[in-house]
């Protein structure tokens, strides 16, 4: 995070890149534009961001005081087949004392000559979480070679929602502009995100630019300009955290505003100012104050358990069996922590907010943890900006040990999170001593291991057992998978990893019980394919880890973030049963990240009438910086030439 070059509030005057502004006027592109086939600078894009401005300022609207935010978009589709920016999507606030308006929405697909206006009647209004809503319309008649246009006008009494801007998108952009004109009696906060250069970044005083009936004093604004041009996509990969921190944009948060009377308010405050209000919130603070309802309601067998540890498992077990979580993410309103559990169905703070109320009933400390989650922007460390938390854990502190828990899922075991919930820290509030910030660290044992004992029968098919063994974040995903698709289709699931092979006897042992390592065994039957006297067998026939490199980027330039250590293990013993002979088998092969970070070994063996084969993965960091990213990168080619690209020669005795 970047701060601006210019910070302070309307007592200065300064300009810095005093480069030429571009303009354009909504309904006319240019000649250039519409016969535009390409863009030079990326041209695989599927389009661009010709022209988009922001304005946002304070007005007077039927005597109230109002944010008004303009918006201007202007887009080129070069193919329209990949284009994804043709649906819109505009997100404004409802649900408070006043509503924020959506007003003066306008598009255009331009093909040519021809123009095509977006009808009101498709513009359609969605309700997607709390106290968000969204106004969103399609462009009609988009083909290769359209220029798109939008324009509209949010007006909003809530001057917290400033907001920013993005300067960057998935798609390249050209010209991209932010003006504000705020009056000098609310102060805002400003940060500049991402690692791309500002063309224009100029702040003044702009006099006299804001008054009221019946007041004699007109107020000054600041007025700032920031632009940036031919900013590239922004290219998603996996294995990362938000791309809103790592997005070029800037960032409002407001700090303070004064009133026409004078009386000052802060809005971003100190830590503890948020924790002397959190021991009194309705929503938050008061319902941890269910000490006596949970004592009553806990099973005795588990309040008379001596052992602190014992009886904390004991309790998160009993909380993640009692609910069931209805989806929501609450942290701040909706929270009912005694109706819910009355209900046996909450949200997620009302789950976590439970299991610290049960905690603290059976005399343990425990407090609340507010997050981000994965999807979400890392929480502002500074100072407090309450809006960037969306989830609640718990935290269970025994002696010196802290342990993070969330029993909102029914597949994570004790002290061990949901991977959404993997977002480098998190807040603890604790009323006596004050908040503070805490790292979320995963479970550092994670492994994924299959065990295959076959055999070649006389009729040239392949049978045997197989065994896998899964701990950790794969083996909640694998029970997640075993419950949603349920026992039999999952085995056909299985069946499907290797052509023309049947499964039975199929084992699951300890699906409901997630303290234990998750188990599948089987038998299978196999017909391989021959060519003549020859079988040409791929050594991973049966678990492929990686059909591809996940790593693609000719460059990355934010971090790899796995989100947790893991090892894969696959084992596999064949047994010739002298039906056939090796005649060909690919050499042993290890291949490691610097520093420790991760290797990666396959071994071959050819001994009494069997085949053998060892192969290990193990990436024991979980994050790397972009300067590793192209030998992550290449050891993970290697990983995809091993498991894919290498054949075992067999030859029919």
């Amino acid at each position: 995070m970047r701060p601006l070059l210019c910070m302070l509030a309307v007592v200065f005057s300064c300009q810095v890149f005093s480069q030429e502004r571009q303009t354009a006027t909504f309904g006319e592109p240019s000649s250039i534009e519409l016969n535009m086939k390409s863009y030079p600078k990326d041209p695989e894009a599927a389009g661009v961001v010709l022209f988009e401005t922001g304005r946002n300022s304070v007005q007077l609207v039927n005597d109230r005081i109002r944010l008004i935010k303009e918006v201007f978009v202007k887009m080129k589709v070069l193919d329209a087949k990949n284009f994804d920016h043709a649906t819109v999507t505009i997100p404004y606030y409802v649900g408070g004392k006043f509503d924020e308006k959506v007003q003066d929405i306008k598009a255009i697909t331009h093909n040519g000559t021809m123009k095509t206006y977006l009808k009101p009647s498709n513009i359609f209004t969605e309700d997607p979480t709390q106290n968000w809503a969204l106004k969103k319309f399609t462009f009609p008649n988009v083909q290769d070679g359209s220029v798109l246009e939008y324009s509209y006008t949010i007006e909003s009494p809530y001057f917290s929602h400033l907001g920013g801007w993005d300067f960057q998108s998935t798609i390249p952009k050209m010209y991209t502009e932010f003006e504000s004109e705020i009056p000098g009696n609310y102060v805002y906060r400003r940060s500049l995100l991402g690692s791309e250069p500002l063309y224009i970044n100029k702040i003044s005083v702009k006099k006299n630019c804001f008054w009221l009936p019946g007041i004699a004093q007109n107020a000054d604004c600041e007025w700032g300009q920031y632009a940036m041009k031919d900013v590239p996509a922004f290219k998603t990969e996996k294995y990362m955290l938000s791309e809103k921190n790592y997005m070029a944009r800037i960032k409002y948060e407001l700090k303070e505003y004064t009133d026409v009377r004078g009386n000052k308010t802060e809005i971003t405050r100190e830590w503890k100012d948020v924790d002397k209000e959190f021991r009194t919130d309705r929503d938050l603070g008061r319902q941890l104050g269910y000490k006596n309802f949970f004592e009553n309601n806990l099973p005795p067998n588990i309040l008379a358990i001596k052992d602190p540890m014992e009886k904390g498992k004991a309790i998160y077990y009993f909380i993640q069996d009692h609910f069931n979580y209805n989806g929501k993410q609450r942290i701040l309103t909706d929270i009912r922590v005694k109706e819910a559990f009355e209900e046996k169905v909450g949200n997620s703070s009302e789950i976590n907010l439970s299991l610290i109320n049960a905690l603290e009933a059976a005399g343990l400390d425990a407090f609340i943890v507010l997050i981000s989650t994965r999807d979400r922007a890392l929480p502002t460390k500074g100072y407090p900006v309450l809006t960037d938390f969306n989830y609640a854990l718990a935290l269970l502190k025994i002696g010196d040990t802290n342990y993070l828990l969330d029993a909102t899922s029914k597949f994570t075991p004790f002290a061990v999170l949901p991977y959404p919930a993997l977002n480098k820290i998190g807040r603890v509030l604790d009323n006596k001593n004050g908040s503070y910030w805490i790292d979320i660290l995963p479970k550092k044992k994670n492994v994924t291991y299959i065990n295959a004992q076959l055999s070649f029968t006389e009729n040239n098919e392949v049978t045997g057992k197989v065994s896998e063994t899964y701990v950790g974040y794969p083996a909640m995903e694998e029970r997640k998978q075993i419950v949603k698709l349920g026992k039999e289709d999952h085995k056909k699931e299985k069946e499907k990893l290797t052509f023309d092979t049947t499964i039975n006897d199929f084992n699951i042992e300890n699906l409901n019980n997630v303290a234990e390592n998750l188990k599948e065994t089987y038998t299978l039957e196999i017909t391989p394919e021959t060519t003549g006297d020859k079988l040409y067998l791929s050594p991973f026939f049966l678990r492929t880890f990686y059909d591809e490199n996940p790593f693609k980027l000719n460059e990355r330039n934010y971090p790899v973030e796995f989100g947790f250590p893991y090892s894969e293990t696959f084992l596999m013993s064949l047994d010739l049963n002298n039906q056939y002979t090796i005649t060909e088998i690919p050499q042993n092969t290890i291949v490691k990240l610097p520093n420790g970070a991760g290797e990666c070994s396959v071994v071959y063996g050819a001994t009494g009438g069997k085949l053998s084969i060892r192969f290990s993965l193990k990436v024991n960091e979980y994050y790397f910086t972009p300067e590793k990213y192209q030998s992550l990168k290449e050891f993970f080619d290697a990983v995809v030439t091993k498991q894919n690209k290498e054949v075992v020669v067999l030859e029919k005795i």
